[in-house]
C-alpha cells in the first residue's frame, strides 16, 4: 500500500473510534466523568467500540480469505453457510443455558457448528471426485445455509418468551455489551485466526491464480486451503458468538480495501481488519444515535449499507477482481 494511504488508514482507525466514543443520543461530547452514571456511560461506549473492532475485523478478514479461496468477490462467511452454522450452534448454547457456565462455551459452540457446516458443505460439494469446484462449494453453501435457517426457525418456534426475545435480538446483530470474559474470549479467537490467515498470505496470493497454478508455484494447496478455511471459520464464528448475525461486512470491506491496498494479502488482511472494525463501530454509532431513544440493531444498518453495494458489484461482475 502506498505510504499516504497507509497513514490515512491508520489515522482513521485511531480517530473515528475516538469520535464515536464521544457521540451519544443527546449530542457530542464526553459524559460527565465526575458522576458514576457518566463513568458507566463511557465504559458502555468503550465496550461497544471494542466489540465492534473485534467483530468487524474478524468478519472482514474472514471475507477477504474466502474471496481469495473461492476467487469470487461476492464471497463472504454467509456463502459457505459458516455464519448460519455458527448461528445455529450459538443459539443451541444460549437456549440450553450453557452460555452462563463459561464464556468460552458460546464461541466454542458457534465454532464447532460452523466447522461442522463447512465440512458438510465440502463433503457434499466434493461428490465422487472429492475435490469440489468453486461453483459446487457456493451452491452447496447456499443450500446448506437455507436448511440451517429452517432449523434455527424451528428452535425459535419452540423457545419460551425469554429465550425467543434473546434469540431474535441476537439474530438481528447488535453490539450491546456482553460480559468481559466473553469479549476477551472472542477477541482471542479472532486474533488467533487472523495470525493463521496472515501467515498464509503468500499462499493466498498464489491461490487467487487457481489451485493448479498455486500447486506449480510450490504451494501445498490442500493444507493451505484447509488451514485458511479453518481460520476463516473460527474468525466468523467468534464474531457470530459475540454479536449475532451481522451481514455484508465481510463483503463490503475486503472489496473496498482491495481497491486501495491492492490484492497482496500481506497488506490486504491487516488493512481489512482495521477497516472492518472501524466500519462496524461507525455503523453501531449510527444505530444507537440516529433513531434515539430507540436503538436499531447494527445488523440492520450494515444490511441497508451492503444491499446497494452488493447490487453494484453484480453490475460490475465482468471486471477483473484480483489484479495485483
Amino acid at each position: 500500500m502506498p505510504r499516504p494511504r497507509t497513514i490515512l488508514l491508520l489515522v482513521l482507525a485511531l480517530l473515528l473510534p475516538a469520535v464515536c466514543a464521544m457521540v451519544g443520543p443527546h449530542g457530542f461530547g464526553l459524559p460527565d466523568l465526575a458522576t458514576p452514571i457518566g463513568r458507566a456511560v463511557l465504559q458502555l461506549r468503550l465496550t461497544r467500540i471494542a466489540a465492534g473492532l473485534i467483530v468487524g475485523g474478524s468478519l472482514a478478514v474472514s471475507g477477504a480469505v474466502l474471496q481469495a479461496l473461492l476467487r469470487n468477490p461476492l464471497a463472504e462467511p454467509y456463502v459457505l453457510g459458516v455464519s448460519g452454522g455458527g448461528a445455529l450452534g450459538a443459539a443451541l448454547v444460549i437456549l440450553s443455558g450453557l452460555a452462563a457456565l463459561h464464556p468460552l462455551l458460546l464461541p466454542g459452540g458457534a465454532f464447532l457448528a460452523a466447522l461442522a457446516t463447512l465440512l458438510l458443505v465440502y463433503t457434499l460439494a466434493g461428490g465422487r471426485s472429492g475435490t469440489p469446484s468453486v461453483y459446487e462449494l457456493i451452491l452447496g453453501g447456499v443450500v446448506v445455509s437455507a436448511m440451517l435457517s429452517s432449523l434455527l426457525m424451528l428452535l425459535i418456534s419452540c423457545a419460551d418468551i425469554e429465550g425467543l426475545h434473546s434469540i431474535i435480538w441476537w439474530m438481528l446483530g447488535n453490539l450491546q455489551p456482553a460480559s468481559r470474559p466473553l469479549l476477551l474470549a472472542c477477541g482471542g479467537c479472532g486474533a488467533a485466526a487472523f495470525l493463521v490467515m496472515w501467515a498464509l498470505a503468500r499462499d493466498l496470493n498464489a491461490l487467487t491464480l487457481g489451485r493448479d497454478m498455486a500447486h506449480h508455484l510450490g504451494v501445498r494447496t490442500r493444507l493451505a486451503v484447509a488451514l485458511a478455511l479453518g481460520a476463516a471459520t473460527l474468525a466468523a464464528a467468534s464474531a457470530v458468538a459475540l454479536a449475532g448475525l451481522i451481514g455484508f461486512v465481510g463483503l463490503i470491506v475486503p472489496h473496498a480495501v482491495r481497491q486501495l491496498a491492492g490484492a497482496d494479502h500481506r497488506r490486504l488482511l491487516p488493512a481489512s481488519a482495521l477497516a472492518g472494525g472501524v466500519f462496524l463501530v461507525v455503523c453501531d454509532t449510527v444505530a444507537r444515535t440516529v433513531f434515539a431513544p430507540l436503538e436499531v440493531p447494527v445488523g440492520v444498518i450494515t444490511a441497508l449499507t451492503g444491499g446497494p453495494f452488493f447490487l453494484m458489484l453484480l453490475r460490475r461482475r465482468k471486471t477483473t477482481w484480483f489484479e495485483s
